[in-house]
């Protein structure tokens, strides 16, 4: 009975989901104007979200942005974790205390203390793509850190003083002993930090030049026009957006689970 009712419980908590995303998906492939009612099937929504000049640029830049920032804050993250895990007890605690942090803050309140900072103490132009990269190396660094900790962790912390004892360099140490042996943390760190800059609004509000937007500055302020035909282009943006996470999570499972089979 207990099973049963666990199977139940999780069955019930995929619907909640995953359903209104169904749903969602359903209709991008319609010409309904609003969710409620399906009319004919349509792929209109995917047409207009490739070929209208400005969801493209929105699209792109929104991408090269995240890729940049979670490049910067998979660096930092990672060097950050690997000089704690040398570091001394005490250093331990007190950097993984400041890192917790900004994992647990708001980030509105992350993304209105950057804009003070940089625009209104440091005088960095807001025109400038500056404070927005900024603010999502931020907000994405102390996640690459939690990500690449654990598999420090499971690493003998030996292997790099037996590296430098045979003759390897330090950096040589790092890039071909201590790297390799954590790198699944850094692809994971590497991905959460994509994924957040895609999903961040506050701090791309905040930072971000006026000119440009990013996927979710944009859905935002789409939604509150009258424009049919763009907030309908989003439906498809965001099936497109679900079958990509779903094409990563299966190929990096697969990997995982092929690595495993020939350990």
């Amino acid at each position: 009975m207990k099973r049963r009712l666990g199977y139940a419980f999780l069955v019930v908590m995929l619907i909640v989901i995953y359903l209104p995303i169904l749903i969602l998906a359903v209709y991008s492939f319609t010409d309904s104007a609003n969710i409620g009612m399906i009319h004919g099937f349509s792929v209109q929504n995917y047409v207009t979200l490739f070929t209208k000049p400005e969801l493209s640029d929105m699209i792109w830049g929104t991408v090269i942005l995240a890729l940049v920032s979670a490049a910067i804050a998979t660096i930092f993250g990672t060097l950050g974790a690997i000089g704690t895990f040398y570091s001394k007890k005490a250093t331990q605690n007190v950097v993984n205390m400041m890192n917790q942090i900004p994992v647990v803050n708001a980030d509105v309140v992350t993304g209105f203390s950057i804009c003070i900072l940089l625009i209104v103490v440091c005088n960095v132009s807001k025109e400038t793509y500056i404070p927005l990269v900024v603010g999502h190396v931020v907000l994405s660094a102390p996640f690459v850190y939690l990500a690449v900790v654990p598999k420090l962790k499971q690493m003998d912390s030996s292997l790099y003083e037996a590296a430098l004892d045979l003759g390897a360099s330090p950096v040589q140490a790092l890039s071909k002993v201590v790297i390799p042996q954590i790198a699944p943390g850094i692809i994971s760190g590497f991905a959460l930090a994509v994924t957040l800059s895609l999903d961040d609004y506050f701090i791309a509000s905040y930072t971000k030049p006026a000119t440009f937007d990013t996927i979710s500055t944009y859905v935002v302020n789409a939604t509150k026009g009258s424009h049919t035909e763009i907030k309908t282009a989003l439906w498809a943006l965001s099936t497109i957006i679900f079958l990509i996470v779903i094409v990563i999570a299966l190929a990096m499972n697969m990997a995982g689970r092929k690595k495993e089979g020939n350990e």
